[in-house]
């Protein structure tokens, strides 16, 4: 009978990825998040974009669309002070959504971004899909 005095998996450790010198960054700057907090839908004019952001004013909410990627991320702190009972508390509140947005979007048209009950949807539009274009052959010379 063998018996282990040090288990085996505490041996064993999880591999760990970092980034090389020639590769592309961008994975590195995606932000853990929830994606139960996240929603994308389209229709065929549209496509749309619900971020939950619960509990947090429009104004603290940074919203950024680059390379075909959204993303919107935001911070809360509180601060309270009572000197007269020695209370002090300090809370900090933060999220961050990035999603790729699918589907070919018009660069003219500027996404919109409204907040309703605690949700930021932002709406862009998409590109007319190109129509075949006819071209007429002239004759020359006969």
């Amino acid at each position: 009978m063998t018996i282990d005095i040090v288990p085996r998996r505490l041996f064993s450790f999880p591999s760990i990825t970092t980034p090389g010198f020639w590769e592309d960054d961008d994975q590195w700057l995606t932000a853990p998040s929830s994606p139960s907090g996240l929603s994308v839908h389209e229709d065929e004019a549209h496509v749309y974009i619900d971020a939950a952001v619960p509990g947090i004013a429009p104004k603290d909410v940074e919203i950024t669309f680059q390379d075909g990627y959204l993303w919107i991320r935001g911070e809360v702190k509180e601060e309270e002070k009572d000197k007269k009972h020695k209370y002090y508390r300090k809370a900090t509140r933060s999220f961050s959504y990035r999603v790729a947005v699918p589907g070919e979007i018009d660069a003219n048209k500027e996404p919109d971004a409204s907040y309703a009950h605690g949700v930021m949807t932002v709406t862009f539009v998409k590109a007319p899909k190109a129509q075949p274009k006819k071209i007429h052959v002239k004759t020359v010379g006969e």
